[in-house]
């Protein structure tokens, strides 16, 4: 278990804020701490903050207020190029009349290591991501998938504790963004450093991260990691941002605990699980995700609720069928399920009866 106290981490954004007007925050008063060796997340849409955390910890932006830690020494004060830090962009940032072997030694060179060091570092670099034969190209005759190995490379080249990645793969076509998220997440954990990755691309943060810290109107709403977002997320905007979401507005009928009674706008009663709910009477959002609505009662979860709901939509997807449901006032409840043999196929017009377990109800804030 990482310990999360600043004073034992790794990163430590203490208290920090950021405006560039003097008046409008576009980070507010940000505490997070980052463990050694931890692959972090910080995901949100555009104008969330997260890209103006990572450039005041890179140092190309200063923090109007607080203390940025690397290692417990504070670096507000401290150049970008003295940070030691990795630093990998999503237009990958090559100088294009330098050779990929003269991208790689130009940070060494900076540090003042002698030619033979800086060729065995450059090859071994090369070597990691899988562009050893490469050294001698120049990056516009490498396809664009090439050229961020060669950006990876270059931010591990010297071998720094933390790397910083900014939508690193955002520019690259789907197939070989999947397969380079793995390569990145296998570097990672075999050379044991620190990462700190922005993504507004929620599949990729599930995909690779440790922790994920979900920014948005520069706050952190919620910082856990990939699995407990999805399955427990903490408000509204976490749910609908991570993942497919079904929100079905309502009024807490009756409070026990973290259990509540919702009565839908519909009419509908069903039991959920209260979030940061504090009194009967109080609006709400449940939030009930797609694969966790079934309609055959033989595979009905015991204590489930059922509604009646009729087909609107049927997506095939290939190894999904996407169903869009009318249910309790929505014409945008979304079901999905598996495409097995067998498996009974709707059609739109049809009436059926759907149902869910009540702990995968969660009675959030209003939207």
């Amino acid at each position: 278990m990482l310990d999360n106290r600043a004073g034992d981490a790794f990163v430590a954004f203490e208290h920090v804020q950021k405006s560039y007007d003097g008046q409008t925050l576009v980070v507010k008063d940000l505490n997070l701490s980052i463990g050694r060796g931890e692959f972090l997340t910080m995901l949100g849409p555009s104008g969330s903050g997260k890209t103006t955390c990572l450039m005041m910890l890179a140092g190309f932006e200063t923090a109007t207020h607080g203390e940025i830690r690397l290692a417990g020494r504070p670096i507000n004060q401290v150049p970008p190029h003295k940070r030691g830090i990795g630093m990998v962009f999503q237009n990958y940032a090559l100088f294009p009349h330098m050779t990929v072997g003269e991208n790689l030694s130009f940070p060494l060179e900076v540090r003042g290591m002698d030619k033979a060091e800086r060729d065995t570092r450059i090859r071994r670099a090369l070597d990691m991501v899988q562009m050893g034969s490469f050294a001698n190209r120049r990056p516009a005759q490498l396809s664009g998938g090439q050229q961020q190995r060669i950006a990876l490379a270059r931010a591990l080249v010297f071998d720094p504790e933390l790397v910083l990645m900014d939508e690193p793969l955002g520019a690259l076509d789907k197939q070989l963004r999947e397969h380079m998220q793995f390569e990145i997440k296998h570097l990672h954990e075999e050379l044991g450093i620190t990462v700190v990755y922005v993504t507004h691309d929620q599949g990729e943060a599930l995909t690779m991260s440790d922790r994920i810290a979900v920014f948005n109107d520069g706050r952190i709403q919620q910082l856990a990691t990939p699995s407990e977002l999805y399955e427990r997320p903490e408000n509204s905007f976490v749910a609908g941002f991570i993942g497919e979401n079904n929100a079905l507005p309502g009024t807490i009928e009756k409070l026990d605990g973290d259990k509540a009674l919702v009565r839908l706008d519909s009419g509908d009663l069903i039991d959920a699980t209260a979030v940061n709910i504090r009194e009967s009477g109080q609006r709400t959002t449940v939030s009930i995700r797609p694969e966790r609505v079934e309609f055959k009662s033989e595979l009905m979860p015991e204590g489930a609720h059922t509604v009646e709901a009729d087909v609107a939509e049927v997506i095939y997807m290939g190894d999904i069928l996407r169903t869009r449901l009318r249910v309790a006032d929505s014409d945008n409840f979304v079901m999905k399920f598996r495409n097995t043999a067998g498996q009974t196929r709707l059609q739109p017009g049809q009436k059926i009866r759907i149902g869910w377990h009540p702990q995968d109800a969660r009675a959030l804030d209003p939207v």
